[in-house]
Order: structure tokens, then C-alpha cells, then sequence
């Protein structure tokens, strides 16, 4: 029998814990002496995720410039150059946190032009509580429009299984309100909670990927006019800098100072945030901060716990809003913490902009086999 590599995509909207997910995951299965390759996936280069995933020792491969639908070759591409070292027996995709349909446009696809080579596993859909809780009660003031709300709920239709993560800062009559909303919305869909951060649920998580059975078939009727238009509502940034001082600073410092200080300046323009992430890498050092909307506090992620004199910065910021009052509030803040720390901050690549229409490389519109 030919080995099959196992792909499993980990979808959800912004913020909602993918990447810590995937690692967690990875880590598991090379635990268990499984061979592992990750796809990480942007509209732009210097994502933050792909640093983050490499930095931990993971085989990593960037899809870059549309999200995974738009860029199917460029994903196959990059899983076959990830399978020229060693046949890996899994495959851990990221797709981008505002798209959606990814199972007629991803998942299909490679069960009817890659069958033999794949196997598919459940596909898993994360929830952020905060926004989600607002999305599914159909409040005015969801923190999103309308329309990219319409995202989110499509990603949940499409699951073949729901994670609501953050169950650790969760209490149990919020979980509850959370699981009934899922119920309502989505009934008999498979739903299991979680924290990426901890590992709760974990356990029980892998065991369902481990499942056989004919997975990412829940092919979407969707109005690609509302889709295009509700991720064009997001301002998109991605920036690369460096930073240097004569004096030793904390990068933790100036990672949370980063994310804190935009938080209280797009916070101050009433732009929902979606998700800000930012990696200070030095010398094998690094570490990150994020925020996952205004109301939440900042975290550092991964703590570095060093004193540098200079460090190379990726920040990615996701934020409603025009994508240039976005670029000037980075801007801004990077100059506020470079006159703190007496340091000269130089930029080297900054791409903002708003996602454009996605136009599927494929999209089938009935499972494989039938």
C-alpha cells in the first residue's frame, strides 16, 4: 500500500489561535515520530506565523500573495518541496483568517486531482470567543461588519469540526452560552473545547484528526459578492524593521509596547482589531506578542526573556480600517519606542493594503466520489 500523507487544515478567522494550534499539533505528532511539514499562508510576505513556526524547530513553507484557494498550484508546489527531505507523514495547513469556501476550493481539489497521495482529515474550524459570541447572537455592535461577520459564520458551516479555544480564560456558564450558540446555529456538528495554550482537549483533539471517514465535504452555497466585500473591510499591514540601540533594552518590552500601543491608538479611532502579532528575532533569540481585539488584554505569547542592542521586528496587523491609517499608526508607534530606547529604527519592507476579490484556482461543487 503507498504511503498517504495526511492534511489536515486548521481554519478559523483572525485571532482565533491557529498558529499556536498547529504547533501544538506538530509538536504532538513529531512526539510520536511522525514526520511533520507546515503551510503557512498570507496575502503578503513576512508573516509573522511563518517566523514564529520555524523559530520552534518546525519544517516550515510560506504560500504568499492570496490565500490558499486563489494560490492552490503555489500550495501543492509547497507541499512537494517540503516533501523532498523526507516523505512527511503529515501535513499541517494554515490557510488565512478571512477566508472561507476552503473546503470546495482546497479540500476537494486535492481529493479529486491528488487522491492517492493524500489523505484527508477532519477539518477543524477554531472560534475566538470574544467575537464570535457577538457574531453568533447577531449583536449590532459585533465589532465587525455585517459582511465580514458573514465570514465567520461561513468557516463555522464548513467545519467538520468546531474548537472554541480560550476555554482557560472561559468560565463554565460562558461556555455553556457559547456551546448552545454553536447548537443553534450549527446543529449535530461535532464541537470540542480547548486551550492552544494549555493543551486541554488536546488529547481528545488528536484523536478525532486520527479519524477515517469521507471529511471536507460540506461544500458551501456562498455569495462571493459579500465575501469579497466583507474581507475587503479589513486593512491588511505587514512590516519588517530592525531596531538598534548602543544601550541594551528588553525585547519583551518593546514587543508588548508595540501591540499595547496600538491597541490604545486604533482603539482611539473606534477600528475593530482583529489581530496584531509581532516577532522580535535575535541571534537564535525571539519572541512574540499579539492582541486579539480592542477589549482584550495584550499577551506575550512566547516570552524571549533577553536584553538586545538591536533585533529584527515583523509586524502584522489586521485591523478594520483603511490600511494606511493602519501603516501610520505602526509608523508611530515604532517611533514613540525607538526615541524610548534611544534606538533608530529602519524599515525594510512595509506592504499595506486591502485583500483583493478571491478568484478560486478550482471549485468543485459536489465531494469526490459521488
Amino acid at each position: 500500500m503507498s504511503h498517504k500523507i495526511q492534511f489536515v487544515m486548521v481554519g478559523g478567522f483572525l485571532g482565533a489561535g491557529k498558529t499556536t494550534t498547529i504547533g501544538r499539533i506538530a509538536s504532538s505528532y513529531m512526539k510520536q515520530g511522525k514526520k511533520v511539514g507546515i503551510v503557512t499562508n498570507d496575502q503578503a510576505t513576512d508573516l509573522v506565523d511563518t517566523r514564529t513556526l520555524e523559530s520552534q524547530g518546525f519544517d516550515v513553507g510560506e504560500v504568499a500573495g492570496a490565500c490558499f484557494c486563489c494560490q492552490f498550484d503555489s500550495l501543492m508546489e509547497t507541499i512537494s518541496s517540503l516533501s523532498q527531505k523526507e516523505l512527511p507523514d503529515v501535513i499541517l495547513a494554515e490557510p488565512v483568517g478571512s477566508c472561507t469556501d476552503l473546503v470546495a476550493t482546497v479540500i476537494q481539489p486535492i481529493r479529486h486531482l491528488f487522491e492517492a497521495e493524500f489523505s484527508i482529515a477532519p477539518y477543524s474550524v477554531i472560534l475566538k470567543p470574544g467575537h464570535g459570541k457577538r457574531i453568533l447572537q447577531n449583536m449590532k455592535k459585533a465589532g465587525f461588519s455585517p459582511k465580514a461577520s458573514y465570514i465567520l459564520k461561513k468557516q463555522l458551516e464548513e467545519a467538520d469540526l468546531i474548537l472554541i479555544n480560550r476555554v482557560d480564560e472561559l468560565s463554565p456558564e460562558e461556555l455553556n452560552e457559547i456551546n448552545e450558540l454553536i447548537d443553534q446555529n450549527y446543529p449535530n456538528r461535532p464541537v470540542l473545547n480547548i486551550s492552544a495554550r494549555t493543551g486541554e482537549g488536546f488529547e481528545q483533539y488528536l484523536e478525532m484528526l486520527d479519524q477515517q471517514g469521507n471529511y471536507g465535504s460540506r461544500i458551501l452555497e456562498i455569495d462571493y459578492d459579500i465575501y469579497a466585500e466583507g474581507e475587503a473591510e479589513l486593512g491588511w499591514l505587514n512590516s519588517s524593521l530592525n531596531l538598534s540601540s548602543d544601550q541594551s533594552f528588553s525585547l519583551d518590552d518593546v514587543l508588548l509596547k508595540i501591540v499595547t500601543g496600538l491597541q490604545k491608538s486604533l482603539n482611539a479611532t473606534s477600528s475593530e482589531i482583529a489581530h496584531l502579532k509581532v516577532i522580535g528575532l535575535h541571534e537564535g533569540y525571539f519572541g512574540v506578542a499579539n492582541l486579539i481585539s480592542g477589549d482584550h488584554p495584550p499577551e506575550l505569547s512566547l516570552p524571549s526573556d533577553c536584553e538586545v542592542k538591536q533585533v529584527d521586528l515583523i509586524v502584522n496587523a489586521r485591523v478594520a480600517c483603511d490600511p494606511e491609517i493602519l501603516e501610520r499608526e505602526v509608523k508611530n508607534i515604532i517611533s514613540q519606542i525607538s526615541k524610548e530606547k534611544n534606538a533608530e529604527a529602519t524599515f525594510r519592507n512595509s506592504h499595506c493594503f486591502r485583500p483583493g476579490r478571491p478568484v478560486p484556482t478550482h471549485r468543485y461543487e459536489s465531494p469526490a466520489g459521488l
